[in-house]
């Protein structure tokens, strides 16, 4: 009895040192996230130098294609374009000197998907923004485009874009007419699927031999784990099944394919590189812009993935405490979470490492 007794009593021990170990990491956790940033709240594009100094001269038109689907499928989950992937595009081309119109299948004002975590300076900005908020509630009707006004057309992602933009007659004839005329077709996140069952006047599919970037099955299948069920088919499958060459980068970090005039990238984060890689493509050389803190977060991971732990720490002292650049901490630690969910815990810790590293980092650079 007493030996059972004192079994009891070690387990109970145990189970009170795993919860106060489980808490104090959680406390210890929340301590390296910083307070939420407000002040971007009220950013109108006069606010950033990179829209409002050294103006391009007008160079022409590109249109931006938005979904029109609210949901996904025959399920209630709500759905619509993602903001930050149009807004990021627009103000990249309306600052290397191109107006930017937006059109979706329905025409009218599409459903959009605004995520919290995700917005920074230029998203608010462009909820602020007068003429793009009346462009976004008055959207053309892709069946009224005119194909000649544009030099470019890129496709906004968001899941709707799965729904309505793969088996629409109208932009199916936008991209081949593109396509064909050499002009510049971009997109980025799931608005790859526009270019999925395409046909060339030759017959084939356009994606044939193509190489390309889109949604990958693991960052769908991650965070939903019935898509095959949901959506009409996996962004990756459909492209590979339709001969493309498929590149894929790290989970929820920046990865751009460019073929030919096609420009494509595989998630949110490779917006601005899609958006930048249209205007080379377009033979012009883009605007300096300086990075975001989220885009500098992206590079830290980056170089983690590829390089490792001490090259990543060795690269965000450099950028934090030599350049004095923004850093998004809250990103790295997104991403720790999402080394968790997939069972890798030796990345959790490092990148939990990185988060702990970039605070003391900040310390650092407050005192020079």
């Amino acid at each position: 009895m007493f030996k059972k007794y004192r079994i009891l009593k070690w387990i109970g021990l145990f189970i009170l040192t795993l919860i106060v170990v489980v808490v104090s990491f959680g406390f210890w956790f929340k301590s390296l996230i910083p307070p939420k940033d407000t002040s971007t709240i009220n950013t109108t594009a006069a606010n950033i130098p990179y829209l409002s100094e050294k103006i391009v001269p007008h160079r022409g038109k590109i249109l931006a294609v938005v979904t029109s689907a609210a949901t996904m499928g025959k399920t209630n989950k709500s759905t619509g374009y993602e903001l930050t992937e149009l807004a990021r595009a627009y103000y990249t081309f309306k600052a290397n000197g191109f107006e930017v119109d937006i059109a979706s299948p329905e025409g009218g004002k599409p459903p959009v998907v605004i995520d919290d975590d995700d917005m920074g300076p230029y998203d608010f900005a462009f909820l602020n923004d007068s003429l793009a908020q009346f462009k976004t509630s008055h959207t053309l009707k892709v069946d009224d485009v005119v194909a000649e006004e544009y030099q470019a057309i890129f496709f906004v992602g968001g899941k709707g874009a799965m729904f309505d933009l793969p088996n629409n007659i109208s932009i199916q004839s936008l991209v081949k007419d593109y396509y064909q005329n050499n002009k510049v077709i971009g997109a980025v996140c799931h608005g790859p699927a526009a270019l999925v069952n395409v046909v060339l006047d030759n017959g084939q599919l356009l994606l044939k031999d193509k190489t390309v970037s889109g949604f990958t099955n693991k960052e769908e299948l991650l965070l939903i784990k019935d898509a095959k069920s949901i959506f009409p088919f996996l962004l990756q499958d459909k492209m590979m099944a339709q001969g493309a060459s498929f590149q894929e980068g790290p989970m929820y970090l920046a990865k751009v394919s460019k073929h030919e005039n096609i420009v494509t990238g595989q998630n949110p984060w490779s917006t601005w590189d899609v958006a930048n890689s249209m205007i080379q493509q377009l033979g012009y050389t883009p605007k300096h812009r300086e990075p975001t803190d989220e885009e500098n977060a992206v590079e830290i991971l980056l170089t983690y993935k590829y390089n490792g732990k001490e090259e990543a720490r060795q690269r965000l002292k450099q950028l934090v405490v030599e350049e004095q650049k923004p850093l998004n901490r809250v990103f790295i630690a997104q991403h720790s979470l999402v080394s968790a969910m997939k069972g890798e815990v030796g990345n959790f810790f490092n990148m939990i490492g990185l988060v702990a590293y970039a605070k003391s980092c900040e310390a650092e650079q407050m005192k020079i």
